[in-house]
């Protein structure tokens, strides 16, 4: 066959050039006009009524996620851990680590829990709960393998700044998984016009923890924590969300076992300008949460633990803020507190400036509020706290009907 002159053949190759450039054109056109008409409905405007406002730990609730008892497991007994519980239960932890917690106990924790929602909900408060999981399951990153805790304490995982609500990244590998026990209800609020943050998830490899942290006793513990020593290094980001405490535009931060000085650069740069985040440090020779420490329970007044007392409480008597000694708590020595301390008492939830749910059998911490004009919604938990936490840590406001306010100023 006779070959083409040259002129033809480069003819018909600019002639497939300019056909198949005109077809992607059309084709970029069509694909253009799809991607505009997507934008466009991703870039409704939010809905008025965002289910997700909260600016402090005060203002009228009326959304509140309360967490779940069933299934939790004892963490297994790792360096973290044992750097953030007493000593006299290391033994519990080392025979039951991986395994659930004691299924009676967890029985009565869950009816205890149920009763709390109940009354929440007949003081006008919707109550929003996570989704039940089985965390005793095994799991395996690149980095460690574990098992699951719990569910319980919306308080450590999740925080809400506005209409924000942030998932903490966390800082024990049996929490690595637990955000997945909030994900649909999250979800949920996001389709209503929430905003929704994850912070950076640490890899919790072996740099992240110090595999050497010397604690044998309390007073080990003192000594470190008064040396600012922690068993988290600053290898990543970390953090609880629990370890934060809002008074509107001000946030207040301890640097603990689990929050390091790496998580709360990340919440500062997140949040600025609109908020302010303060770092604030306590003689506790366990800091892990600070709603035992210095719970904020109303505009300018502040419960601080004196078995903890606040190093910058001076920063706050100079801004006119009311300090209150909250009394020794009353529960039995004999009582397990296998993740907390007995100031259990002092982590209340406010339902607003002048109701408050307290613990049924805290009678002092009652008179307490009520001698301040504050009405105590009683409520027994007591079986629930031996998981780690008071009702401020068993619940995330996720609505408060209130505006964005100074109170440090």
């Amino acid at each position: 066959m006779t070959e083409a002159p040259l002129s033809k053949r480069l003819g018909r190759t600019l002639t497939g050039w300019v056909q198949r450039t005109f077809q992607s054109t059309q084709a970029a056109t069509a694909s253009s006009r799809n991607s505009f008409a997507a934008d466009d409905k991703a870039t409704e405007p939010l809905p008025k009524d965002c289910p997700v406002s909260s600016y402090n730990e005060w203002d009228p609730l009326e959304e509140v996620i309360v967490g779940r008892a069933e299934n939790a497991c004892v963490p297994p007994f790792t360096i973290e851990v044992k750097a953030n519980t007493y000593e006299k239960y290391w033994p519990f932890y080392q025979k039951h680590g991986g395994h659930y917690f004691p299924k009676d106990h967890l029985k009565k924790a869950v009816t205890e829990i149920e009763e709390m929602c109940n009354i929440l909900k007949m003081e006008g408060v919707t109550v929003r709960r996570p989704d039940p999981i089985d965390w005793s399951l095994k799991y395996k990153t690149p980095d460690f393998e574990s098992t699951g805790l719990y569910s319980a304490m919306p308080r450590d995982i999740l925080i809400v700044v506005g209409n924000e609500i942030i998932e903490a990244p966390m800082a024990w590998r049996s929490r690595f998984f637990e955000y997945r026990a909030y994900r649909s209800i999250i979800k949920d609020y996001f389709h209503r016009g929430a905003k929704w943050t994850t912070a950076p998830k640490p890899t919790m490899a072996d740099e992240l923890y110090d595999r050497d942290y010397p604690i044998h006793s309390v007073e080990d513990r003192h000594k470190l924590a008064a040396q600012g020593k922690f068993v988290t290094t600053e290898f990543e980001p970390c953090f609880d969300a629990a370890d934060f405490i809002r008074a509107g535009k001000d946030i207040f931060a301890q640097r603990s076992q689990v929050t390091n000085y790496l998580g709360i650069e990340w919440m500062r740069r997140h949040l600025a300008p609109d908020y302010r985040v303060h770092i604030i440090s306590f003689k506790d020779p366990n800091p892990m949460h600070i709603d035992a420490t210095f719970n904020i329970i109303g505009p300018g007044t502040v419960l601080s633990n004196p078995d903890r007392p606040c190093h910058q409480i001076d920063l706050f008597k100079k801004a006119g803020w009311t300090i209150i000694t909250p009394p020794t708590p009353i529960i039995p020595d004999d009582h397990p507190l296998w993740m907390s301390s007995k100031w259990l008492s002092m982590n209340v939830l406010m339902l607003d400036e002048k109701r408050v749910m307290v613990d049924a059998n805290e009678v002092p911490t009652q008179k307490m509020f009520e001698k301040l004009g504050i009405t105590t919604i009683k409520v027994n938990i007591r079986n629930a706290n031996s998981l780690g936490g008071g009702f401020h840590c068993w619940t995330c406001d996720v609505r408060r009907r209130g505006t964005l306010q100074s109170y440090l100023d």
